[in-house]
C-alpha cells in the first residue's frame, strides 16, 4: 500500500470522522467564547485535529479548560452533523462575515484549493455541514451525530502561532491543538507516550548523561561529542565494521574538502547547491566541505581497472560531511551540519543488483534485532515525470527500468513496502526506513538507493564476461544513517538505559570506607585490562550517594566493596533496574559482563 493510499485510508476511518468532526466541535466553543472570533481552517491530522483562529485576544491555559467543558457539554447534545452542497454565492451569504472563509470560496468557485487550503486538479462542488449552532464550510465526513465522540477520549493539548496559508507574509493566526480517540484507554497511552517522549528527548538526556553539547562558538547544528559519547560512536563503529567485513566491505577513507569540479560532474551543485557550504577560493579554484562521500567513492571505483571478477565491489567510509541544514531546521541530533555517516557504495553489474540491493536490506533487519526495533517500514520513493530535467536526471527509460528492478527485488524478498512517488533522490530510486522506538516515536533513519546516472558521468565501467566495457549500477546505503541521528534515536529508545556493549561506562565499584580504596581500583584496573569499562567512586561523598550517582549516570552495574568482600574476594552487586546479588565472585562476575557484550545483548 502506498503513502497516499495509507492517508485515503486514514481519511475514510472512523477515527479520522470523530477528530474532523471533534474540530468542529472546538470551533463553535471557541466561537461561543469570543464571538467576534474568525475562523479558518480545522482539519484531522494523524494523532488529532487542529483549528485556527483569528482571536481578538491570546487564549490562556484557563480558556482551554473553558472550551474543553464547553465541548463536552455540545457532545452531550447529540447534534447530527447535516451536510449541504450550496452555489458559490450562498456560501458567501452564510459567511459574509468571516473574511478567509470567504477567501476559500472564491478559490473552490476558481477550481485553485479545497476548504483545507490544498491545491485543486479539478473544480469541486461546494459544501457546508452544520452541527447545532455551528456551520462551516467543508468537504467531511464526519459522524453522523456528536454523541459518537466520546466526551472522555478528547484533550485540548495547545495553542501555537500559525501564519494564514502557512505564508509569513499572511497575518499570525492562533491555532489550537487537540486529539481524540475511541476510548479513554487509547487518549491515556496517546498522553503517556508524550509524556514518556519528553522524559527520553535525546537532547536532555543527552546532556545530563554527558554524551554530546552544542556551543554557540562553535556554532549551531555542529555537535561536540564528550568522552561517553565518543564511546558510543566507537561502538557502533565497531559494529559497523564487523558486519561489513562479513559483508565483503572494504574501506576507504577520502578527505573532507574537494574541489568545485568533482561536484559539477557528479551533477550535486544544480540539485543539491542550497544544503551545501558556500565554497571557499583559494588560488583561483573554488572548494566545497564535502556533504556527502559518493563523488570520491566513485573516484577510487574509477582509479583502477575493474573486470567483472572483481565485481561487486563494495567501498564502506565513515566519513565526516558537511551540510548547510537551515537555522529553523536543526534539531538536536536529529538535524545538524556536521555528520558521520555509515556510508557505503555497491558497484555491481545489473544480474548482480537484486543480491546486492536485498543483501542491503537484510543489514537493516540485522541491526534491528541487535537494537530491538520491532516496528519498521520501508519507504519505496520513485520519481515522478513532472520533475524529469529539474528535480531528477531527466531519463524516463531508465527511471522506470530501475524503479522495476527495485520493486521486483523487494517483491521477490518478501519484504512490506509503501510505495511513495516523487520523493525519490535527483538520481534513482529509494528505500528508506521508518522506524520506532520503544514508546512508539517514528524517526526516519537508513536509505538505500539506486544511482543509474552517476556512474556514467564519472566513466565507470568495468569489463563484462564478454570482454565488452559495461557501465555498473551503483548502491548507495547507510544503514545506520548518522552517527548523530542514530545516537539520537538509541537515546530516547533505551531512556539512556544502554545495553552493557553500548553504555559508555559498564561497571562503577564503590568502596564503602576508604579501607576498600585500594581494593576497588585494582579491581577496575583488573576490569579494564579486560575491556571492560569500569570507574571507581573514591570520593567522600556517603555509599547510597555515590549509588544514587551511579544510577543518574544509569550506569548497567554497581559493584559494593565492604570489608567483608575485600577479605573474600567477592562483590555485591547491584544492577541498574534494582536488582541485587550478594557475595558474587568477581570472576563470576567478569564472566557475566564478557557474554553480555560478546552477545550483544539487551539484557542486562
Amino acid at each position: 500500500m502506498s503513502e497516499s493510499e495509507q492517508q485515503e485510508k486514514y481519511q475514510e476511518s472512523e477515527l479520522y470522522r470523530i477528530r474532523h468532526s471533534a474540530a468542529h466541535v472546538m470551533a463553535q466553543a471557541v466561537l461561543e467564547l469570543m464571538p467576534e472570533g474568525k475562523y479558518t481552517i480545522g482539519p484531522a491530522i494523524e494523532n488529532g485535529f487542529y483549528y485556527d483562529f483569528d482571536l481578538p485576544r491570546n487564549l490562556t491555559p484557563e480558556d482551554l479548560t473553558q472550551i474543553e467543558k464547553r465541548m463536552r457539554q455540545i457532545i452531550a447534545g447529540n447534534h447530527p452533523f447535516v451536510r449541504k452542497v450550496v452555489s458559490a454565492e450562498e456560501a458567501r451569504q452564510i459567511f459574509k462575515d468571516q473574511p478567509y472563509k470567504l477567501e476559500l470560496i472564491d478559490g473552490l468557485e476558481q477550481g485553485q484549493f479545497d476548504e483545507d487550503g490544498n491545491p485543486l486538479e479539478s473544480k469541486p462542488e461546494i459544501s457546508i455541514y452544520s452541527d447545532d449552532t455551528f456551520t462551516d464550510l467543508c468537504r467531511g465526513p464526519h459522524v453522523e451525530t456528536t454523541r459518537q465522540i466520546n466526551p472522555s477520549a478528547i484533550k485540548l493539548m495547545s495553542v501555537a502561532g500559525a501564519y494564514w496559508r502557512g505564508d509569513e507574509k499572511n497575518k499570525m493566526l492562533q491555532r489550537i491543538y487537540g486529539t481524540a480517540w475511541k476510548t479513554p484507554k487509547e487518549l491515556e497511552q496517546y498522553l503517556w507516550q508524550l509524556e514518556e517522549a519528553k522524559k527520553r528527548d535525546h537532547r536532555k538526556l543527552g546532556k545530563e548523561l554527558e554524551i554530546f553539547f552544542f556551543d554557540d562558538e562553535v556554532g549551531p547544528g555542529l555537535p561536540l561529542w564528550l568522552p561517553r559519547g565518543a564511546v558510543m560512536i566507537e561502538e557502533l563503529e565497531a559494529l559497523a565494521k564487523e558486519v561489513e567485513h562479513d559483508g565483503g566491505y572494504d574501506r576507504v577513507r577520502t578527505p573532507h574538502v574537494t574541489k568545485e569540479d568533482l561536484f559539477i560532474r557528479s551533477g550535486h551543485l544544480p540539485y543539491y547547491a542550497e544544503s551545501m557550504y558556500p565554497p571557499m577560493e583559494l588560488e583561483g579554484v573554488k572548494y566545497y566541505v564535502k556533504p556527502m562521500n559518493c563523488p570520491m567513492h566513485h573516484k577510487i571505483f574509477g582509479s583502477l581497472p575493474r573486470s567483472y571478477r572483481d565485481m561487486p565491489v563494495r567501498l564502506a567510509e565513515y566519513g565526516t560531511c558537511y551540510r548547510y541544514e537551515k537555522s529553523g531546521e536543526l534539531f538536536g541530533l536529529m538535524r545538524v551540519r556536521s555528520m558521520q555517516m555509515n556510508d557505503a557504495h555497491i558497484y555491481c553489474s545489473e544480474e548482480q543488483f537484486e543480491e546486492e540491493f536485498m543483501a542491503v536490506i537484510g543489514l537493516y533487519l540485522r541491526y534491528f534485532e541487535i537494537f530491538g526495533v520491532d516496528k519498521y517500514v520501508m519507504r519505496f520513493s520513485t520519481h515522478h515525470k513532472n520533475g524529469l530535467g529539474k528535480k531528477y536526471i531527466d531519463n524516463e527509460r531508465l527511471w522506470l527500468k530501475t524503479e522495476d528492478m527495485v520493486r521486483r527485488a523487494m517483491d521477490n524478498g518478501h519484504v512490506p513496502y509503501v510505495e511513495v512517488p516523487d520523493e525519490a533522490a535527483f538520481y534513482g530510486p529509494k528505500i528508506d526506513v521508518q522506524i520506532w522506538s520503544a514508546i512508539g516515536r517514528e524517526f526516519t533513519l537508513a536509505t538505500n538507493q539506486v544511482d543509474f546516472a552517476v556512474p556514467a558521468r564519472f566513466d565507470l565501467k568495468f569489463i563484462n564476461a564478454k570482454g565488452e566495457e559495461e557501465v555498473p549500477l551503483c548502491i548507495h546505503r547507510a544503514p545506520l544513517s548518522t552517527h548523530e541521528r542514530f545516537i539520537g534515536f538509541l537515546i530516547e529508545h533505551f531512556a539512556g538505559n544502554f545495553p552493557v556493549w553500548l553504555s559508555p561506562e559498564q561497571v562503577r565499584l564503590i568502596p564503602i570506607t576508604d579501607g576498600q580504596n585500594e581494593t576497588v581500583k585494582a579491581m577496575a584496573k583488573r576490569l579494564s585490562a579486560l575491556n571492560i569499562r569500569a570507574s571507581v567512586d573514591v570520593s567522600s561523598s556517603r555509599m547510597n550517594a555515590k549509588i544514587r550517582q551511579a544510577q543518574l549516570f544509569k550506569i548497567p552495574y554497581m559493584l559494593v566493596i565492604g570489608e567483608r568482600e575485600m577479605n573474600e574476594g567477592t562483590v555485591s552487586l547491584r544492577k541498574r533496574d534494582g536488582s541485587r546479588q550478594d557475595d558474587l565472585a568477581l570472576d563470576n562476575f567478569i564472566e557475566m559482563v564478557q557474554d553480555k557484550i560478546k552477545s550483544r545483548s539487551r539484557e542486562i
